[in-house]
């Protein structure tokens, strides 16, 4: 039966498409981090939501969102569980009342203090395995691309 898409077509795409590509590669990456950071009840992307809050001073839901390209919705459901963990804590902004702050506390820094090393382990397995090169260029080009 014909859709009028040919399977060559469906092999072009296969083989060429950046999107694909590149998902396939994020959740392949995803999932090693994940293993390495179970041990401490974190998922890669909270590892990276916790980090994005390691500033001198609470960032707003905004501008971890533009850094993590969330969006708030994304964001706020992704931010429940740390908070119900003690590990972040939402506050009204002073400043605006319609925003809020997201600030790590003493519970998520400590965490984010252990699972970076870990991080740095899993990281550096990655940038061996793609040589130093191949792995500066893939960071270039994927910052040219976001």
């Amino acid at each position: 039966m014909s859709n009028g898409v040919s399977f060559a077509a469906t092999v072009h795409v296969r083989d060429t498409c950046l999107c694909l590509h590149l998902q396939r590669a994020a959740r392949a990456v995803a999932r090693r981090f994940d293993t390495a950071l179970r041990p401490l009840g974190l998922t890669n992307g909270q590892f990276s939501l916790m980090m994005s809050l390691n500033r001198p001073e609470p960032p707003t839901m905004g501008d971890v969102a533009t850094l993590l390209a969330m969006d708030r919705t994304t964001l706020t459901a992704a931010l429940k569980p740390l908070a119900r963990r003690g590990l972040v804590a939402i506050s009204v902004d002073p400043a605006d009342k319609r925003n809020r702050r997201l600030q790590l506390m003493p519970a998520g820094r400590a965490l984010l203090a252990k699972a970076l090393p870990i991080w740095k382990r899993t990281h550096a397995t990655l940038d061996g395995e793609l040589g130093w090169p191949s792995a500066a260029r893939l960071r270039a080009d994927l910052r040219a691309l976001s």
